[in-house]
C-alpha cells in the first residue's frame, strides 16, 4: 500500500494516515509526519585581497538554468541580522538598496547576476553575502558565500 503525490508543495506538508480493515483483527492504522523542504541552501567560501573587486556568483552550481526569468535578491548578513542590497524583478530595472552606509556605492549586479564589491574593505571579512532566487511561491534556491579579506 502506498500513497503517491504529484506536484508536492509545502502545503502538503502534515501528518497522513492510512486505515485499513482486516478480518479477523480489525481495524490497522499506521501514520507517518511529511516534512516538505524547500532546496537546502548551499554555502561557500571566497577569498579576496584587500581593495580588490570582490565578485560572488549567484548559484554557482547552476549553469542549464536561466536566473533572468525568476526575482532575485542579495542580501548581506553578520551576527543574524540581514540587510537586502540588490533586488531584480523579471522586466524591471535592478533595485540597489543604498541605506546601507557600508554598501551604499560599492554594489552592483554583474552579468549573470554575480555581485561586485569594489573595493573590499576589512570591515567585508567575515560578511555573509547571500543570493535568493524564488522558483516559485514556495520554493526559494539560495546560496551563501562568507568572505574572508587578505592584506598583503
Amino acid at each position: 500500500w502506498a500513497l503517491h503525490l504529484k506536484n508536492v508543495t509545502m502545503s502538503l506538508s502534515g501528518q497522513y494516515e492510512c486505515t485499513f480493515a482486516t478480518y479477523p483483527f480489525g481495524t490497522k492504522a499506521a501514520k507517518i509526519q511529511l516534512i516538505v523542504k524547500a532546496e537546502e541552501e548551499r554555502h561557500y567560501l571566497k577569498k579576496v585581497w584587500l581593495n580588490q573587486t570582490l565578485e560572488i556568483p549567484c548559484l554557482e552550481d547552476t549553469t542549464s538554468e536561466n536566473l533572468s526569468t525568476y526575482p532575485l535578491k542579495w542580501l548581506v548578513g553578520e551576527n543574524g541580522r540581514k540587510e537586502e542590497l540588490v533586488t531584480k524583478e523579471p522586466s524591471y530595472p535592478v533595485m540597489y538598496r543604498n541605506s546601507s552606509a557600508l554598501y551604499g556605492q560599492r554594489v552592483l549586479l554583474g552579468l549573470n547576476n554575480v555581485l561586485k564589491v569594489f573595493p573590499t574593505k576589512i570591515t567585508d571579512d567575515g560578511r555573509v553575502f547571500s543570493c535568493h532566487v524564488l522558483y516559485h511561491p514556495e520554493r526559494v534556491q539560495k546560496s551563501s558565500t562568507t568572505v574572508r579579506v587578505f592584506g598583503k
